[in-house]
């Protein structure tokens, strides 16, 4: 368990941080976001346990490192533990991750899973790893939560994974969806939450470069040319460039759906919609 009162946590955390205002500001936005991502989806049920799910990319560690100043800070009632599913990939540095946990003192579990084999047996080289990988993954991961006793695995998605993702179903699975910040499996059981939901990738980078935390490429699909997200990333970076801020209105349009102005007769009774007919004057 992560003694909320250790301070010797922090110090080893922000280590090698540096201690100027550009970082401090930088800082104080991942967790004011963090935190507000948190409060606005309902994320927290006081007494339980959440499986921090930690890949090596700079994103998790974001994660990893602002759950823990909110817990230290009291604003985080819940247990925490970190969780690497090792997925067999080749040359994937296995001692990275448990040297980097146990010098902070987080409780952590590692698990070697080959689902490297799978994916790559089962897809072919030209096609897209992602949705395979993740379910098998996914599966994984609630099979531990199980184990552990947690009540929801915590995901490292930021916002701007939440925009490419509407944008990938808007161009391509003509539907419009994204990745949920709280989403409830469909067992029931568990939780999935991205804390991150309101954190851009940008600070993501910079937050976790400024801590100097060991990163790991993704090479499996790290190393497949022209993938769709690829592309999706692409596209928006050129919107951000020539309109910034760009990014923000699109994540802005998720929080301000209006069910009347869309055509989906699921969601709105158009049919509802009937007239008041006037008397005509004499």
């Amino acid at each position: 368990m992560l003694d909320t009162g250790d301070d010797s946590i922090l110090e080893r955390l922000y280590a090698q941080a540096p201690d100027g205002l550009e970082f401090r500001k930088l800082r104080k936005r991942v967790l004011r976001e963090t935190r507000e991502a948190i409060e606005t989806y309902s994320m927290l049920e006081g007494g339980t346990r959440w499986l921090v799910c930690l890949s090596g990319g700079k994103d998790s560690y974001t994660l990893l490192a602002a759950l823990i100043e909110l817990r230290w800070r009291g604003l985080l009632p819940v247990d925490l533990l970190a969780c690497n599913l090792d997925q067999g990939q080749p040359g994937f540095p296995q001692t990275v991750l448990p040297e980097y946990l146990a010098g902070l003192g987080v409780p952590h579990r590692i698990e070697f899973r080959d689902t490297y084999s799978i994916v790559t047996d089962k897809v072919p080289s030209t096609k897209t790893y992602c949705a395979l990988c993740s379910r098998l993954r996914r599966g994984h991961l609630y099979r531990i939560a199980r184990e552990e006793g947690c009540s929801a695995i915590v995901l490292g998605h930021h916002r701007d994974d939440l925009i490419e993702t509407f944008l990938l179903n808007l161009f391509h699975g003509g539907r419009l969806a994204t990745m949920p910040p709280k989403l409830l499996n469909e067992e029931g059981d568990l939780h999935v939450l991205r804390p991150l939901a309101h954190v851009a990738e940008a600070d993501c980078a910079r937050f976790a470069a400024a801590l100097k935390v060991p990163i790991i490429p993704c090479d499996l699909c790290g190393s497949q040319e022209g993938l769709q997200r690829a592309q999706i990333k692409a596209m928006v970076d050129e919107w951000e460039r020539r309109s910034p801020g760009r990014r923000a209105v699109i994540f802005k349009a998720l929080t301000n759906v209006r069910p009347s102005h869309l055509a989906d007769p699921a969601l709105f009774d158009f049919a509802s919609l009937v007239a008041e007919k006037t008397t005509s004057a004499t």
